[in-house]
């Protein structure tokens, strides 16, 4: 199996990622099930890339039954370290205007029928997530939109709804009242097991629309959000692109030790099952605890 080492996740609009070379396909199965699509595995600015289209191509598969645990485990499998994650979002304040791209650094919960932890069966750990986004791929996402020529910013709050419905005028008042930046479907389930895998993580956001509550702007509709996606698909590969050729070759943050002392379970109390199950995370720590034992 090609190792990578960054992986992309294309949302609503991007389903292929234009500049790829030395392609394939490489179709998974993760103790967890089936990821949303093959991962298409290539080179990209020099660097071994995996490609994920989230929702599956010809965006097949809703946000609430996304197999949120497969896709980042499947990361997990091909070695990726680095996750950078393009979605289309909507706008809850006046600054962030449709065609902006938006890195935000805080996730709020809204939803309430997923699993967002691999953990469980057995097994309990706690990572910490006060910061849910690696700060070194959003200063490097950053970047890359000034390289790049659209208007990106750094910092904010991404609000997690449930879907697939829109808000509704009375809930994305709520949410501008609570100082929230952008609203989508998708990014912090993603964002919490990512952490939990030890991979760094960032969202790319897509400003399509002002959501509902803008009073000079008609309500969300899936055609105003084609039609912004389509406008933006050339900056959004252009965006992915430079941010893979300007990350540092190695991680100096710290995600990659998050499991370290979040193992809260008595190592011998561990089911054989779930510990085989989730061996790509815990070997890492348990096998050396057990050899010094």
């Amino acid at each position: 199996m090609q190792k990578t080492e960054i992986g992309i996740i294309g949302g609503s609009g991007l389903y292929s990622m234009p500049g790829l070379s030395d392609t394939r396909e490489e179709k998974l199965e993760t103790p967890f099930g089936s990821p949303s699509d093959a991962y298409v595995l290539g080179t990209l600015e020099g660097r071994k890339v995996a490609f994920l289209a989230r929702h599956g191509r010809g965006h097949r598969i809703m946000p609430t039954d996304l197999n949120f645990r497969a896709n980042i485990y499947g990361m997990k499998q091909l070695g990726v370290e680095r996750i950078i994650s393009v979605s289309a979002v909507g706008s809850l304040k006046e600054e962030h205007k449709p065609m902006d791209f938006v890195i935000p650094d805080q996730f709020l919960d809204r939803t309430r029928q997923r699993v967002s932890t691999f953990f469980g069966d057995g097994l309990v750990a706690h990572v910490a997530l006060a910061d849910p986004v690696c700060p070194e791929v959003a200063k490097a996402a950053a970047g890359a939109c000034n390289k790049a020529g659209v208007t990106g910013k750094r910092g904010g709050t991404y609000i997690c709804i449930e879907g697939p419905q829109f808000s509704t005028r009375a809930e994305s008042i709520l949410y501008r009242s609570w100082g929230m930046d952008v609203i989508g479907m998708t990014n912090l389930q993603e964002a919490k097991l990512a952490r939990e895998a030890e991979i760094c993580y960032a969202t790319i956001a897509m400003v399509t629309d002002y959501d509902c509550w803008h009073p000079e702007h008609d309500a969300v509709t899936v055609e105003t959000v084609i039609s912004y996606l389509n406008k933006n698909a050339t900056n959004a590969c252009n965006v992915v692109r430079q941010t893979v050729a300007d990350l540092p070759r190695h991680r100096s943050c710290k995600c990659g030790s998050a499991l370290e002392f979040a193992i809260l379970t008595d190592r011998s109390k561990i089911p054989s099952e779930t510990r085989r199950k989730l061996s790509l995370l815990l070997d890492k720590y348990l096998k050396t605890q057990e050899a010094k034992a």
